[in-house]
């Protein structure tokens, strides 16, 4: 791909594509991972290659023994355990169109001291600020504009609010949407260079460095004129160009890396979890008039759907030392796949666990992940998620599924959603 080609990236175009690399199989990965929970609590062997999508390890899955848990207690105890199951190899797979510098391929002190930098911009007290300027941003960029046009698909207006949202947090400009747009198009070009088919990995990877240099130039403009600003502001850039790190100033380089290193989940991931909310809401029977009529629901709504379709269904760490689990060997460099899909229904945690209940007693589950590399947006995504519903519900009246298109569906064996939520109001 050319360098005018990927300038020209399209947002929407580049969400489908990666939305397209993980749909994989028409294997049911619900009853597939229900089956293995019966059977034995270890798999031996890359069980994930039958739903046919990319895992973080990327094209090196393959090169070494795999094995794969399913059970609760075992996926919790692994992701926490970040010293035996690490995260390294991520740089050398998905994380190669960073350079190798991306969050989630950082283990040990490195991963610690990275994590407090950037931690702070994301957390509740930051977040909380935000609020109203989120609501505002949803209600009248987003939702008002469709009140008069009765239907549409929820989802045409989910792609691009997460988006502006997390990045006026992260301190981008806010006066030229389409820049943003096309800063996120170039993020989700560095996701789908985590091909697997052979025939287009070359392709891919090529798109995806152009792309990550694109956006690392973007990100550097805007990071060397905030500087000769004066690194005001309470976003991340601010924070980061005034930040101290282990013992001096960071540089320029180094704050752009940062910035670079989240974007590609900023927003997309969202999208998807809004797209699962609604389908929930939706086609849940009585559950619509319910969240309507209390807004207390709406948090619950969005937790027990995070462990009922977990937007990521599985994490992979590499084993850094010889193990064994449940009389299984496992040897040092092993790849192990936590099924977090098949841990949030774990029979033994939860009761009727294939039941969708916004009223069962919450227990910790793994829709954002767990332990030290436990998603750094979450308090972001649930709420901008929490303002969106409430959002809809208060101006879209009497809204409800479109008798005329069909039911929400939420499908993928990695990165799930529902494509599309046609509804109709008065």
């Amino acid at each position: 791909m050319s360098d005018s080609s990927v300038q020209d990236m399209n947002l929407e175009t580049a969400y489908s594509a990666v939305s397209d690399l993980y749909k994989g199989t028409d294997v049911d990965i619900h009853e597939a991972c229900k089956q293995m929970r019966d059977k034995a609590p270890v798999y031996e062997g890359n069980f994930i290659a039958q739903f046919g999508v990319p895992t973080n390890a990327g094209i090196h899955q393959d090169s070494r023994p795999n094995y794969a848990v399913f059970r609760y207690n075992d996926v919790m105890s692994i992701l926490r355990d970040a010293d035996t199951y690490t995260s390294g190899f991520i740089a050398r797979g998905f994380g190669e169109a960073f350079d190798g510098l991306t969050i989630l391929a950082m283990d040990g002190e490195q991963h610690r001291n990275v994590r407090t930098l950037l931690q702070p911009t994301f957390m509740p007290a930051t977040v909380n600020k935000w609020r109203e300027r989120i609501d505002e941003v949803i209600r009248r960029d987003f939702i008002r504009p469709l009140v008069d046009k009765k239907k549409g698909n929820l989802m045409e207006f989910g792609l691009g609010f997460p988006i502006r949202i997390m990045y006026a947090l992260m301190g981008f400009p806010e006066d030229d949407p389409e820049k943003y747009r096309k800063y996120a198009a170039w993020a989700l070009a560095m996701v789908g260079g985590n091909q697997i088919d052979p025939d287009k990995l070359q392709d891919a990877r090529a798109t995806a460095h152009q792309a990550g240099k694109a956006l690392y130039d973007a990100i550097n403009e805007i990071v060397v004129e905030r500087r000769a600003g004066g690194s005001e502001g309470d976003d991340l850039i601010g924070r980061l160009l005034r930040a101290e790190h282990e013992g001096r100033m960071l540089n320029d380089h180094e704050v752009v890396t940062f910035c670079r290193m989240l974007l590609p989940a900023a927003g997309e991931t969202t999208t998807r979890t809004l797209s699962t909310v609604l389908a929930m809401m939706f086609n849940t029977p009585g559950l619509l008039d319910r969240v309507r009529d209390d807004r207390s629901l709406v948090s619950p709504l969005i937790n027990e759907t995070t462990r009922y379709e977990p937007v990521a269904t599985f994490k992979v760490r590499e084993v850094a030392k010889d193990v064994e689990l449940h009389g299984v060997k496992i040897e040092k460099g092993s790849f192990v796949q936590c099924m977090v899909t098949s841990a949030n229904r774990d029979e033994s945690v939860f009761e009727n666990p294939d039941e969708f209940n916004i009223d069962r007693r919450q227990k910790p589950s793994f829709g954002f992940g767990f332990g030290p590399h436990m998603c750094i947006g979450q308090f972001v995504a649930k709420l901008e998620l929490n303002c969106a519903v409430n959002a809809i519900l208060d101006l879209l009246p009497n809204i409800r599924l479109d008798p005329d298109k069909p039911a929400p569906v939420i499908q993928g064996a990695q990165l799930r959603e529902a494509k599309e939520v046609h509804v109709i109001w008065d």
